[in-house]
């Protein structure tokens, strides 16, 4: 049996996020795993200067943003081209059957499953994978420039290189999971072109206008889904943008760098890791966006929400043990709830 893109993804997922669900778990028998899968995860402020075996300095975060901009931007480019070739959106006037039976809730809650054609909706898929992407270039081109310009990494700041390693894997994977249906067809559409292209030469291609508004009209052409799944990824991506600025302005002083202090501001009045609460809310955009028909989306967002409740109950530990005055009505991550 064949096993695809998309059925890997699937089990890596599964395969990365089985364990912190398990070291989650309030059980006594499991406080040694628990510590044991801490110890990977551990960086920054939450390591103990005495810890720095297998360690990189945390600086080291840019070689995640950097890799998820050259990675994110290529599969953007195949898959927009595989789309703009072999999923044209044929262009429709909105009748007013469709908007009342939209306004009347008639998709469903979870998959939001319309009553097109199975052509028609995979073109639309397609069309997805190319938006949830786009939506994808706004988050790491961001996160590359606060890397470079925002943060200001303490020097002994370390991170352990299995939550390096695991990083590089998450912003490879995580752009994959959101065009893994169609990239192996996009990737040899590309490849026959750029073959064409070798062996014909410029001189022999035809020579046709580029249609600018051909790619970008059919992603006008999406679903209502796919403009919430947007409203909700930018609202999380400003706060975040806000959170990694108040946290890149305590140490503007120099003679500073070494110093913590208790933000606030922003999410920050609620929760002691917004910046974490953002990056759940931007995913469960993706999410969203793309209609929550896809498994692999899914298990994405499970393992960001994993992941991130699992590194801000620590945080929130460290915080209150580092400081006698730190707000105790403040959460870990989800306000009034963790």
């Amino acid at each position: 049996m064949e096993i695809g893109l998309a059925e890997l993804l699937i089990v890596a997922w599964i395969a990365g996020t089985l364990p912190i669900l398990i070291a989650s778990i309030p059980f006594s028998q499991l406080n040694y795993f628990h510590q044991f899968l801490l110890g990977f995860a551990k960086r920054g402020k939450t390591m103990q200067s005495s810890a720095h075996k297998f360690t990189l300095p945390q600086k080291f975060f840019c070689h995640f943003y950097a890799l998820a901009v050259v990675w994110t931007t290529f599969l953007l480019a195949v898959t927009w081209f595989y789309a703009y070739k072999m999923a044209p959106l044929i262009s429709k006037p909105l009748q007013y059957s469709t908007l009342t039976s939209y306004l009347a809730g008639s998709s469903h809650i979870l998959f939001f499953h319309e009553s097109s054609p199975p052509a028609v909706k995979q073109r639309y898929r397609v069309w997805s994978s190319v938006f949830l992407l786009s939506l994808m270039e706004f988050q790491v081109l961001r996160r590359l420039t606060e890397s470079i310009y925002v943060f200001k990494y303490n020097p002994s700041a370390q991170m352990h290189i299995f939550g390096y390693i695991t990083g590089l894997f998450f912003y490879i994977a995580a752009p994959l999971s959101l065009c893994c249906a169609f990239l192996p067809e996009a990737f040899v559409l590309a490849m026959n072109q750029m073959a064409d292209f070798l062996i014909k030469g410029k001189t022999q291609i035809p020579v046709t206008e580029f249609d600018w508004w051909g790619f970008v009209n059919p992603l006008l052409k999406l679903k209502w889904y796919s403009w919430s799944g947007m409203a909700i990824f930018f609202w999380g991506w400003i706060h975040q943008w806000n959170c990694h600025a108040i946290l890149g302005s305590l140490r503007d002083d120099p003679e500073q760098v070494d110093a913590y202090v208790i933000p606030h501001g922003d999410w920050f009045d609620y929760v002691s890791s917004p910046h974490y609460l953002a990056e759940i809310v931007i995913y469960a955009g993706l999410v969203v966006a793309n209609g929550g028909s896809d498994l692999t989306i899914w298990l994405l967002f499970l393992f960001v929400v994993a992941n991130l409740v699992f590194a801000a109950a620590e945080t929130q530990r460290w915080y209150l043990h580092k400081f006698d005055n730190y707000p105790r009505d403040r959460f870990a991550i989800i306000p009034f709830v963790y």
